[in-house]
């Protein structure tokens, strides 16, 4: 079985935050909460991902994949890391998904979602193997 992209993996990541759903606004992937985008998950290759990061924004755009988003919106704390031949760093992205939600989604989303870093010893974001905020289903 072949292992999914850090694209897909990613994807599936943001849509299992409450109410998260994707769209193609402009021919790429993004995933909104009530209408508001949260991830923006370009198309084709390479990879890139852009999200909100009102708090490690800096410290991201210290990482050499990482830049200001284009359209003004690095203006406003986005950040858009592109990966052409290094390996995305999977849990890092998905503590900046995190990050963009809380940023993004209604304070009373955000209050059903565990403490950000709560179960991962302080680091805001939910591990790729860890649902955020959300209970398995029961059958």
């Amino acid at each position: 079985m072949a292992t999914p992209s850090p694209r897909s993996r990613l994807r599936a990541l943001a849509l299992r935050y409450p109410e998260a759903r994707e769209d193609f606004p402009w021919g790429e992937s993004v995933i909104k909460v009530r209408n508001k985008v949260f991830v923006f998950l370009g198309k084709g290759e390479p990879f890139s991902l852009s999200v909100k990061l009102p708090h490690s924004s800096a410290l991201a755009l210290s990482l050499p994949f990482a830049t200001p988003t284009a359209y003004g919106l690095g203006k406003s704390g986005w950040v858009t890391a592109l990966f052409d031949r290094r390996k995305p760093p999977l849990d890092l992205l998905a503590a900046w998904i995190d990050e963009s939600y809380r940023a993004v989604a209604p304070k009373t989303l955000v209050k059903t979602l565990p403490d950000a870093g709560a179960e991962s010893g302080g680091r805001p974001g939910r591990s790729l193997r860890e649902p955020a905020g959300r209970k398995p289903r029961r059958s």
